[in-house]
């Protein structure tokens, strides 16, 4: 009999291992993974930004390289030659002038006396023999007016002629190795012309602005006289700047610089059209004084309340407010309330038209005018007189 082998003696359990604790580092990877995220976060834009900026910083230097081998083009250059040109063509023609007069009491009540005030402005030679034609305003009541040329000889002036009505003077300075400017058109300008104004502002000789004509027969502002029409620019013009030259694409004369908008230079300078310029300095050449048409009438604006209580027809006129006795409009039967509808075959906008009119008008011409009298038109005939240097109509 085989014995049978024992069962294997079962084994005791292991025992029990103690349980291990988590690592420190095993954290690591997703603290680095948020640090990295953060920084991305913080840093990415900001090297996004200095890539953009660098790659446009690359393409604006390529695109400078390119312009400056493109610089100076043909067109800019003959333009700043041209610029150049018109300054050359009207320099030797614009003087610096310089004024002394006697101040009244009523000017400086408190000063001691005698007293003497300085003044500076502009010209410009407009013929060889030494005549200058500048404003009124700048030498008017000077006992002692000297203009310095281009090569800053200084010659004594004296004064041919003064016109207050358009604010223009005529001087003579003794002649030799003058240039005269040319006289241009300045009907032929429009809005956006090309215009340079020369001038001393400040005293600072002969300097050169540029801009455009900005409108034409500016008017009646600033109590200025119903004869003055004006060109208006946006050349700089400022104090010193009155008397000198305004000038075409030519270098011809086309204005008389001679008022601004305040004490200073602001987009709007004014200029005495060469239209009226040259006619006024032909009179004071010829005679040291303009004479101009007379009616001797006061005139107003023809408004809707005149329009309906005169119950006229028409929208444009000018109306008599009164007329002055003696004067060529009382001997033609002119009558307060007449409204002038057309003058000399002329149609009248306004007041300030009619008194132009007027003013050209030769004295002692015989001129019909239309008007309308209580609703009724008429035709009046009038011999023109001489408009007395204290009337302005």
């Amino acid at each position: 009999m085989v014995d049978s082998p024992l069962p294997p003696r079962p084994q005791p359990p292991p025992p029990p291992q103690p349980q291990a604790e988590p690592s420190r580092t095993a954290h690591l990877p997703w603290l680095f993974a948020m640090l990295l995220a953060l920084l991305a976060f913080l840093i990415l834009p900001h090297m996004i930004e200095r890539g953009m900026y660098a790659w446009t910083v690359g393409r604006e230097r390529a695109e400078v390289d390119v312009a400056r081998g493109q610089l100076p083009t043909p067109a800019l250059t003959e333009i700043s030659r041209q610029f150049t040109v018109v300054a050359k063509a009207i320099g030797p023609s614009v003087v610096h002038i310089d004024t002394v007069r006697e101040v009244g009491r009523n000017e400086l009540p408190l000063a001691s006396y005698p007293q003497q005030a300085y003044g500076q402005g502009s010209g410009v030679i407009v013929d060889e023999a030494g005549y200058i034609l500048t404003n009124n305003h700048v030498v008017a009541g000077a006992g002692q007016i000297t203009v310095k040329l281009s090569g800053n000889e200084t010659r004594p002036a004296e004064i041919v002629g003064l016109d207050d009505t358009t604010d223009l003077a005529v001087l003579k300075i003794p002649e030799g190795g003058l240039i005269a400017a040319e006289w241009g058109d300045s009907e032929a300008l429009a809005e956006g012309s090309l215009v340079w104004a020369v001038g001393n502002p400040f005293g600072l000789d002969r300097s050169v602005t540029f801009g455009i004509i900005s409108a034409k027969n500016r008017r009646g502002f600033n109590g200025t006289s119903p004869y003055q029409d004006f060109l208006q620019t946006d050349a700089a013009v400022n104090p010193g700047n009155s008397g000198g030259p305004l000038v075409d694409v030519a270098g011809k004369i086309v204005g008389i610089n001679t008022a601004i908008v305040g004490r200073s230079y602001q987009g709007v300078s004014f200029s005495i059209p060469s239209s009226i310029a040259r006619e006024v300095y032909n009179h004071l050449r010829e005679s040291g004084k303009v004479v101009r048409g007379y009616l001797g009438v006061q005139l107003a604006d023809l408004n809707d309340d005149l329009i309906e209580l005169f119950d006229l027809d028409v929208t444009e006129g000018a109306v008599v407010a009164q007329v002055a006795p003696g004067t060529p409009a009382a001997q033609a039967n002119f009558k307060d309330g007449d409204v002038i509808v057309e003058w000399d075959g002329h149609p009248v906008v306004d007041a300030t038209e009619l008194t132009l009119m007027v003013g050209q008008t030769e004295v002692g011409a015989r001129v019909a005018v239309k008007i309308i009298r209580r609703g009724k038109p008429m035709t009046l005939d009038v011999t023109v007189g001489e408009r007395p240097s204290n009337y302005t109509r």
